[in-house]
């Protein structure tokens, strides 16, 4: 387990030095995926703050599983929502060493489909 984790690790820091950091005009979109829930942040890198978040853990997901790609719809629905209600609409999305595909795939889409442009 360990060995995947550094392999992980290794992908992860790969990603975000290819991918220029986040300034006042382009904030990062950051994925982070768990075996039960899906979570996603809107991070200005230049003030160190986050701009926005929404996960499958909130009040509107009770009773809902947060691990389907159905969940990461809703998910990315709920932050181009917020993130536009905060005045970003142009971002760099950081898939954190997962693979675009499955839920990640699925949130990037529906936060297209809100709005945001990446």
């Amino acid at each position: 387990m360990d060995n995947s984790r550094k392999l992980f690790n290794r992908r992860k820091n790969r990603i975000r030095n290819r991918i220029a950091k986040g300034g006042n005009t382009r904030p990062r979109l950051s994925v982070f995926r768990s075996s039960k829930y899906i979570y996603v942040q809107v991070i200005d890198d230049a003030k160190g703050a986050t701009v926005a978040s929404a996960s499958s853990l909130e009040k509107d997901f009770k009773g809902k599983t947060g691990a389907d790609s159905s969940a990461a719809v809703e998910v990315g629905k709920l932050i181009a929502a917020r993130a536009i209600k905060a005045g970003v609409t142009d971002v760099i999305f950081d898939r954190g060493g997962y693979k675009y595909h499955g839920r990640v795939k699925a949130l990037a889409d529906a936060a297209r489909e809100g709005g945001l442009s990446f």
